[in-house]
């Protein structure tokens, strides 16, 4: 039995040593094929592949995409759509992965390169965590409405009729001799009496009876009137949010070793129920009417003028590739350290643009039927978020033959596309607990996992209440929004100017080998300049930003203020861990601030074995013993050496 000193118990407690040698190894989830023999390694390239398009295509790239490509001008917005892609999707993308990679840490340790900003794992974790809790609640409304997709006609194909009163007295009264449709005011999800033709016989109101139309959405969600009144859990839901953690919980209870044999059906299942639609949906009256609304000969190249249409394209751009959520630096993290980051993140990212695209035909073309049928224009039965997937998708596909199956399809896809993505955010959680006490916690990453799912279905129970779908709402507006933008600001520019740019790419040629310098000329202008520029789309998503809503149900005022606090509580970590960072240094202000800003000792690859003479330890040493004026060089001027 291998015994500790008194020096081994305390680096058990108080470190976290990037040593091979550090942690027993105990673990399934490791391989003897696998490089990195503590923390282990993907089984091969295809899975990490599929882990990454899975994380990056999720729920967003159906709806939300095609309905801002159809609000901002159809295929002019394919535009600015893809240049934002191009200047500052991929090449944050392709920092993130290498980052992670480069060190084989999650969010939190991987900023051992930037001490002062190691804050921003903190963020990265939080984030990841509260989206979790609502991402999870959305794969149960997938489930459940995959399940009441099991019977014919489906439960949303009509409106529902409530009566107040007496029953005999209003078939006496009135003759209904059709329902309304049911998207007919889709802004509050109820059905307007307009739309249905009754005749009366008597008044109603001679009777105490009064009629109550309702979208079935409501009533399937048991939907309260507001956040004020929270209601009781539904019970369906939180069965479906247990059976929808169970499933993930089995699929990550072996870290990336289980979730990357999943992978090989969740990334690539969507893709043939969305082809399915396609082929379905162009065949149906009314389908091109969709597709020419969505990219076709009404498109609008006068809307690349406007700001918002440019805004718009870089939020897309930016969350649908999940950056800033510490998923993309955490599954880079079990790469080899030789694998070629460069090839995969454009693999990833470009993938993720062309299922946005794809997806919109299959939206388009379907909605453009639905609009044929209730003889609307297609922008009146077009919606985004929630709406287009709960409400008006289900809706249209109710419209066609054998609908069962269409819907049963749709919401499958939903729960898988909501599924791989979901894989993710668990694994940052565990990779950062992990990486912070290896020894006490590698041996037990079942246990880890376990617990950890079991807390996100706790919180997440209160998204099954009544008024879950606003508390959805709510957290998804505050917390996957502008935060991310100013964690990710922060990110770019404590790795381009206060670790430095060049530092940075020297690093990744250690791992891809030595490229020329007209190869790195594009990331360099853009991880300098052009990327920075994000803080514009910042400004002006803050000075644009309207209190958000769902529907016509307005949130109260202390909705909104805990909103503002959930923000707050995501990003506070960056100066709080700054601060505390400066207490610890030692010497005056000035030689504080230079100590934080340059790596730790701890920085390296690691494996010993590439490090190379950069980062081995002589040359540590001598680093550490450098003459103090060498040290006092500028930080900013530090990035271009």
């Amino acid at each position: 039995m291998r015994k500790y000193g008194w020096s081994s118990f305390r680096d058990l407690v108080l470190k976290n040593p990037a040593n091979p040698d550090a942690v027993d190894q105990q673990d399934s989830h490791i391989n003897d094929g696998d490089e990195n023999d503590v923390r282990g390694n993907w089984t091969n390239k295809r899975e990490y592949i599929l882990s990454m398009i899975g994380y990056a295509v999720g729920l967003g790239n159906v709806w939300r995409f095609p309905y801002l490509t159809y609000k901002n001008g159809g295929a002019a917005f394919l535009i600015p759509y893809f240049i934002m892609l191009v200047v500052a999707g991929i090449p944050l993308f392709f920092l993130e992965s290498s980052f992670g990679q480069f060190c084989s840490q999650g969010p939190i340790y991987a900023w051992r390169a930037v001490p002062i900003l190691q804050g921003v794992g903190f963020s990265m974790l939080v984030v990841n965590s509260l989206v979790s809790i609502y991402y999870n609640v959305i794969i149960a409304y997938s489930l459940f409405y995959m399940f009441a997709s099991f019977q014919s006609p489906l439960p949303w194909s009509s409106c529902l009729i409530s009566f107040t009163g007496h029953f005999s007295a209003l078939l006496e009264t009135c003759n209904i001799t059709s329902l309304p449709a049911a998207n007919s005011t889709r802004e509050n999800d109820t059905c307007s009496p307009s739309t249905t033709t009754v005749i009366p016989t008597q008044s109603p109101s001679e009777h105490n009876v009064s009629l109550h139309f309702s979208h079935p959405s409501q009533v399937v969600l048991q939907r309260s009137s507001g956040l004020d009144e929270t209601g009781s859990i539904v019970w369906r839901l939180a069965l479906c949010l247990l059976l929808a953690m169970s499933i993930l919980a089995a699929a990550v209870i072996k870290g990336i070793k289980s979730s990357g044999k999943v992978v090989y059906f969740t990334a690539t299942f969507p893709y043939v129920v969305i082809l399915i639609l396609v082929i379905r949906g162009v065949t149906l009256e009314g389908a091109a009417d969709g597709i020419q609304f969505y990219i076709g000969s009404q498109s609008n190249f006068s809307k690349l003028a406007e700001a918002e249409v440019w805004k718009d394209a870089a939020t897309q751009t930016f969350y649908s590739l999940s950056i800033g959520w510490g998923g993309v630096m955490t599954l880079a993290s079990y790469n080899k350290f030789h694998n070629n980051i460069f090839l995969d993140s454009f693999v990833v990212t470009l993938a993720n643009a062309g299922t946005s695209v794809f997806a919109g035909f299959a939206i388009f073309s379907i909605l453009g039927h639905m609009a044929y049928v209730y003889g609307k224009n297609i922008g009146e039965v077009a919606e985004d978020g929630f709406g287009l997937v709960f409400i008006v998708y289900p809706d249209a596909l109710s419209k066609l033959p054998i609908a069962p199956l269409w819907s049963v399809l749709f919401f499958f896809m939903l729960f898988t596309l909501g599924l791989d993505s979901q894989f993710a955010g668990i694994e940052v959680i565990t990779t950062c607990l992990i990486d912070g006490f290896p020894k006490i916690l590698q041996s037990r990453r079942t246990l880890i996992t376990l617990v950890t799912c079991v807390v996100i279905f706790l919180l997440g129970l209160p998204c099954v209440t009544q008024a879950g779908i606003y508390w959805v709402t709510l957290m998804d507006q505050f917390v996957a929004s502008w935060v991310l933008l100013v964690i990710v600001l922060v990110e770019i520019i404590g790795i381009s100017y206060i670790y430095g740019g060049n530092r940075f790419i020297e690093d990744i040629e250690m791992m891809i080998g030595n490229k020329s310098f007209s190869f790195w000329l594009w990331w360099r202008a853009c991880w300098f300049f052009i990327t920075p520029c994000l803080i514009v789309v910042l400004v002006w998503s803050l000075a644009t930003f309207v209190p958000p809503s769902y529907g016509t149900v307005e949130f109260p005022a202390w909705g909104l203020a805990l909103g503002w606090c959930m923000a707050v509580f995501c990003i506070v970590w960056i100066p709080i861990v700054a601060v505390y960072k400066l207490i610890r240094a030692e010497g005056n202000a000035l030689q504080r601030l230079q100590s934080v800003c340059r790596p730790s000792e701890e920085w390296h690859p690691y494996l010993e074995i590439h490090r190379g003479e950069r980062y081995s330890e002589e040359h540590c040493c001598h680093k550490n013993t450098v003459n103090q004026s060498d040290a006092d060089t500028n930080v900013i001027s530090n990035s271009w050496l």
